[in-house]
């Protein structure tokens, strides 16, 4: 996972924001499916 986007998790859990949890999962995901290493 990218160091900013563990910032960014980070920085939504702890502000308890669920609408930027769920878009930076949904990110998350996209980003995991377009880089496979395989």
């Amino acid at each position: 996972m990218p160091i900013w986007l563990k910032k960014q998790i980070r920085q939504a859990f702890m502000d308890k924001d669920k609408y930027q949890i769920h878009l930076l999962n949904q990110c998350w995901y996209f980003y995991r499916r377009t880089n496979k290493l395989n």
